[in-house]
């Protein structure tokens, strides 16, 4: 036993450790590849706010640069500018345009100065907004504070081969970033007399010849060096225009020949006001002029605007924390919309946007990974088959340990049957010889002796019907005959062979039956099972002083209950439930000192549980039958 468990822990080890290997793999793999799900659906959400920014810019860009007054003179009367009213988008606090002179233009108040109910405080704003921006074009622009850094956790961002997103697009295929969102240069329009007039407080100085491709300026010589991200200074201011309505009288060489002018736009581009506002603007240049057209960024309601649209609605804001910085200002946010510091987590998705929006920058960080089902999956095959490792160790050792012991006791019961066959057949021997020399002086002697042989002949005898019975029912070959009756005839064939071995050892039988009914039974099968209860009752109670055995027959609903006592010492607790099991003895100093081949009891097991009284019992007429209750054993 002690080698089977030894060979049963290296097999458990030897079966462990590739089983855990693979787990540790597979559960590493799951990790990586929900690590580069989370990467990869991070850049789709930054390229939705990408979007946004890219519609917004294209919006701006493709306004008619005569939107930025009031009241359109147009031919067949005046029309009101689209952008006469405050803003839909709340993080835009109006339109402006910035003449050549550093004046203030606004579609929000008419030619005549009045300001409508409800927009005076925002049409100061932006004077101020416009002042700031006069003073900056003068004294030059201080560059606007960067974005905080965005540092890359190098666990994470290392690009591996089995990559989400890596095992469907190669590198060299995926698109560039972009630098700017909307145009990347100056476009030349042409625009009619009256959209000239509205673009204009003041009139237009046609003394200034156009170039041959209609550019009224050099806008890339007019404006100072680009700031950081994207951001640049204000031009210098230019000279005051002249009458347009004397350039007007002839043919200026700034029109077409279409009776158009050419203005040049060139790309949006970002000033920041304060920490707080940013100046999104672009240039128009006609004829020597430079006006500055754009709108007010405010930035706290925009960076809500875009967390609260493309970050938290979406499900992965439960595994990411998403952090806007713009230009200074940062909006860090998780599910909870707590803030929380830059550093936590692992980096997953960092992206600083393109021109005009360079000032802006997000940064996402994980806080968990999100659930897999495949990890789920995963976990409960792992649990079933270490249940079912365990159970089959478990299940091969008590086997294993069963057979050895079922092979240990069949040589027990080898030893067991030699000496039990050999103390029969000496005691035979020896009375044979006594009478054949006349030993046995009487008459009385020689009845004597008779009756010994007699005894130990049964004995002998019934010792290997219990051997035959054994081997008939494990080969299953066993047949009964079963007849009708209320077992007296039983009860009373027990009584009148037990009577002799009763009256030698000393030991008082009692029979109790109550009305019984009468059952198909096999006679010989019963009063087979009843003598090797008592025998066994006989042998183990032999030494005590009060021997007494009891068997009972009682009627109970369908069934007839037969039951055996006597006054023993008992069966261990421990012993209950392998005493009718094959060749098993109770290993204590009472069975060690007793006889026995350890199959009496298992014998009356198999009779009563194995055939329940006859495979033709179903043939039979539906009668009360005798219940497979064995011994029961009491300490009285």
């Amino acid at each position: 036993m002690r080698k089977l468990r030894l060979y049963m822990v290296v097999f458990f080890v030897l079966l462990t450790l590739p089983l855990a290997f693979v787990a540790w793999r597979t559960y590493g793999a799951l990790d990586r590849e929900a690590q580069a799900q989370v990467r990869f659906f991070s850049e789709r959400l930054l390229d939705e706010i990408e979007a946004e920014l890219t519609d917004l810019v294209r919006r701006e860009e493709n306004r008619a640069v005569d939107e930025y007054r009031h009241t359109l003179v147009q031919e067949g009367g005046n029309i009101q500018s689209p952008l006469n009213r405050a803003p839909v988008e709340t993080f835009i606090l109006g339109y402006f345009q910035n003449n050549p002179d550093g004046s203030f233009q606004t579609p929000l108040v008419t030619d005549t100065g009045g300001v409508p109910a409800g927009l005076a405080d925002r049409v100061q704003k932006l004077q101020a907004i416009n002042a700031i921006f006069n003073q900056r074009k003068f004294v030059g622009q201080q560059p606007a504070p960067a974005p905080a850094t965005i540092q890359k956790s190098a666990t994470i961002v290392k690009k591996e081969p089995s990559s989400f997103a890596g095992r469907f697009l190669r590198t060299s295929e995926r698109k560039k970033a972009k630098s700017v969102l909307g145009q990347e240069q100056a476009r030349v329009e042409e625009i009619t007399v009256d959209q000239a007039m509205n673009l204009a407080q003041k009139e237009l100085d046609m003394s200034v010849p156009l170039r041959e491709n209609g550019a009224a300026v050099d806008m890339e010589q007019d404006e100072a060096a680009p700031l950081a991200y994207g951001m640049r200074t204000a031009p210098a201011i230019q000279s005051a225009p002249a009458p347009l309505q004397r350039q007007m009288a002839g043919k200026a060489p700034g029109l077409s020949d279409t009776g158009r002018f050419h203005v040049e736009v060139a790309p949006l581009q970002a000033v920041a006001i304060d920490d707080g506002r940013v100046f999104i603007f672009r240039r128009i240049g006609i004829n020597g002029q430079i006006y500055r057209q754009g709108f007010v960024l405010q930035l706290q309601p925009f960076l809500d605007h875009l967390l609260a649209v493309h970050y938290d609605p979406q499900p992965i804001a439960r595994y990411t924390r998403l952090t806007l910085n713009a230009a200074g200002l940062s909006k860090p946010r998780d599910r909870t919309g707590a803030a929380a510091g830059i550093t936590v987590g692992d980096w997953v998705a960092g992206r600083t946007f393109p021109a005009p929006f360079g000032f802006l920058s997000a940064e996402m960080r994980a806080l968990g990974l999100p659930p897999s089902p495949a990890r789920q999956t995963l976990t409960l095959a792992l649990a079933i088959l270490s249940v079912v490792m365990v159970a089959g160790l478990v299940t091969i050792y008590y086997s294993t340990r069963t057979v050895l012991d079922l092979s240990e006791r069949r040589s027990q019961f080898v030893s067991a049957v030699t000496h039990e066959l050999k103390t029969p057949l000496t005691n035979i021997r020896m009375y044979i010889e006594m009478l054949d020399q006349g030993i046995a002086a009487t008459p009385e002697r020689e009845q004597e002796y008779f009756g010994i042989l007699a005894s130990e002949s049964a004995r002998l005898s019934g010792l290997i019907n219990n051997v035959l019975e054994l081997s008939r029912l494990e080969k299953q070959t066993r047949r009964f005959d079963l007849k009708d009756g209320d077992l007296t005839d039983v009860l009373a064939d027990v009584q009148s062979v037990m009577a002799e071995s009763l009256a030698r050892e000393g030991f008082d039988l009692t029979i109790l039956t109550g009305q019984l009914p009468v059952f198909a039974y096999d006679r010989e099968v019963l009063v087979q099972v009843l003598i090797n209860l008592m025998e066994n009752s006989i042998k183990f109670g032999r030494h005590l002083t009060e021997k007494h055995i009891v068997i009972a027959a009682d009627a109970v609903d369908s069934w007839v209950k037969l039951t055996v006592s006597d006054t023993g010492p008992g069966i261990p607790k421990r012993s209950l439930k392998q005493v009718f099991d094959d060749f098993y003895r109770v290993d204590n100093d009472l069975a060690r000192t007793t006889g026995g081949t350890g199959i009496g009891l298992a014998l009356v097991k198999k009779f009563l549980i194995i055939t329940d009284f006859g495979e033709d019992s179903d043939t039979l007429p539906r009668k009360p039958k005798c219940k497979d209750y064995v011994a029961s054993y009491h300490d009285t």
